[in-house]
Order: C-alpha cells, then sequence, then structure tokens
C-alpha cells in the first residue's frame, strides 16, 4: 500500500510593536515571524521598521524601541515586500489578532492598495475558551500555563517565539474541545434547556448567598466576634463609608492632580453606541474615532426573555 502523505499545514506566529495602539493613525515599528509547518518551528524573520513616524511615549514605554534604535533600519517601502513574502498565504497566528492583522491589512492597503486575504487565528480567544477559570488571558499566563519562557518580552520576536512554543499545546486542546461541541449540535435544543436550568440554579444559589451574607451582617452588627472555619478562612467585617461627587466640580482638581484618568473609567460601549448612532455629527464621530487606542474582538450570544404579556 502507498505511504500516506501527510498533509502539510504551514502557519506564521506573528508579533508587532508599533508607534501606538490605533491603526489607523500608527505603524507598525517592528514585526517578526515564526513559522509552523505542522506544529513544528521551520523559520524565523524579525525586523525593524524605520516608519518614519513619532513614536508615542505610551507604546514606547511598553517595548522599548526609539526614533534613535530606526534610524538604520530599513523603510516600508523595502521591507514589507519581505514580510509579506514570508507569511505568503499562511495563516496567521497571534495573541488579540485583531491588533496584529489590522495593522498587517492597513500596510497591505496604503502600500499595495489591497487587503490582506489571510486567515487568522486568535490565540487569545482561544485560552479563554479552553481556560474560562483564568482571570487573565495574556500572553503571560498563557505561557505560564503551558510553562514555557519569555526572555524578551514586549519584543515582537520574544513574544513571536514564545507563543509558537506554546500554541501548538493549546491547538490541540482547542480542537479537541471544539470537535467535542460539534458532536453536541445535535442535541442544542436540549442543552438550551438544560443551560436555562443552570442558569436559574445559578440565579438561586446567588440568592441564597446574599441572604447568608444578610445574616452574617445582622451577626455583626449585633457585636459578634470574627469567626475561623475549619480550613482557615476568617470570617470579618469591614465598615466604611463611601460618597457620590458632582463631577463637574471636581474635574479641574482631578486634572490638576494628574488622577483625572484613574478616577474616571471611560464608558467603551456606550461611545461605540455613540459612533455607531445617527444623534451625532460626522465631525463629531471623526474626532471620537481619531481617539482609539485599541482594538478587540467580542463574540457573544445573549438570552432574550419571552414577552409575557404577549403570551397571556
Amino acid at each position: 500500500m502507498p505511504k500516506e502523505v501527510k498533509e502539510k499545514i504551514v502557519e506564521v506566529v506573528i508579533d508587532v510593536e508599533t508607534t501606538g495602539l490605533d491603526y489607523t493613525r500608527e505603524k507598525i515599528i517592528e514585526f517578526a515571524g515564526v513559522k509552523l509547518v505542522n506544529g513544528k518551528i521551520k523559520e524565523k524573520f524579525e525586523t525593524l521598521i524605520n516608519a518614519k513616524q513619532h513614536i508615542r511615549k505610551s507604546s514606547q514605554a511598553i517595548h522599548g524601541i526609539s526614533e534613535e534604535d530606526l534610524a538604520d533600519a530599513p523603510g516600508e517601502e523595502e521591507i514589507y515586500p519581505k514580510i509579506f513574502e514570508f507569511i505568503g498565504n499562511a495563516t496567521l497566528v497571534a495573541h488579540n489578532a485583531i491588533f496584529d492583522f489590522s495593522f498587517l491589512n492597513r500596510a497591505s492597503k496604503r502600500l499595495y492598495n489591497k487587503p490582506l486575504e489571510n486567515n487568522y487565528v486568535d490565540t487569545q480567544m482561544m485560552f479563554k475558551e479552553v481556560y474560562p477559570q483564568y482571570e487573565s488571558c495574556g500572553l503571560d499566563c498563557l505561557v505560564k500555563v503551558f510553562k514555557g519562557t519569555n526572555k524578551n518580552r514586549h519584543r515582537a520576536m520574544g513574544d513571536a517565539l514564545a507563543l509558537a512554543k506554546c500554541y501548538p499545546k493549546l491547538k490541540a486542546l482547542y480542537n479537541q474541545k471544539y470537535n467535542w461541541q460539534l458532536s453536541q449540535i445535535d442535541h442544542v435544543e436540549y442543552l438550551f434547556e438544560r443551560y436555562l436550568r443552570l442558569q436559574s440554579a445559578i440565579n438561586t444559589m446567588q440568592s441564597e448567598i446574599q441572604d447568608l451574607r444578610s445574616i452574617f451582617k445582622i451577626y455583626f452588627e449585633c457585636g459578634g466576634a470574627d469567626i475561623q472555619s475549619n480550613t482557615g478562612e476568617i470570617l470579618t467585617y469591614n465598615h466604611k463609608k463611601t460618597f457620590s461627587y458632582d463631577f463637574s466640580q471636581i474635574k479641574d482638581v482631578l486634572e490638576e492632580m494628574g488622577a483625572l484618568e484613574k478616577a474616571v473609567k471611560l464608558n467603551n460601549a456606550f461611545i461605540d453606541r455613540l459612533v455607531a448612532g445617527n444623534g451625532v455629527s460626522e465631525e463629531a464621530k471623526e474626532k471620537i474615532k481619531s481617539a482609539r487606542v485599541e482594538i478587540s474582538e467580542n463574540k457573544s450570544f445573549s438570552v432574550i426573555k419571552p414577552d409575557k404579556n404577549k403570551r397571556a
């Protein structure tokens, strides 16, 4: 019998460092790619890029690349043909891939008037799917879970190489879970009913926990002492006052102290709705869009409650 030929799967793990976080205004100043063939590292490519653009201090504080470091680096016209030749039509792999892909896609459109057509894989999404119990889904957490190392964090090749070594293991686990999920699709109606039962049970348990918390509160307010469990946990009571503030009256003071950004958390979802709506002028929309500093993807489902009035 003829020997079965194994399919050749080529993927390129990439990482970029940039002048800033907004792909519509900023540029790549360092690129690194690690080519995987069937999960094995076969080739590496890295380069600085003289984008002839100011590097924002916030970005330089992360990657440490200065404009002086780029003085002798190749320009965009010289280096991008080599970058795109290296990645070819391979699937691109990156942590928060929409960030790296958006910068490369923008460069391709700007320099060659054509979009980047490569598929991409987001290892951040994969990691969240396989390990939902971790609060952090950053590259550092992924590398730690898979017992990898990253000796040059926040530089393109350091991050790309660390991810390339962990990615095959993550991919194997993700594919195992995905294949199991696919096998359950024929039962999705039953699983939805099961989901609703679990959601109801969680809501009930949360109510029960709140009920117990109320009893604990009364216990301490009646003069009760701290309680220690057999396993060492201590139930104690804290009391502090919190206040609400008129933002218009303290904005100038916070700004003067340099504490405004820390004190006020921007409602990004609200800003997105403003830009997508019709109640804001095009000039205002463009101004808001120019302030974008990062891009990410979020995919989710929702459960719509039945309208009891319609069912009556």
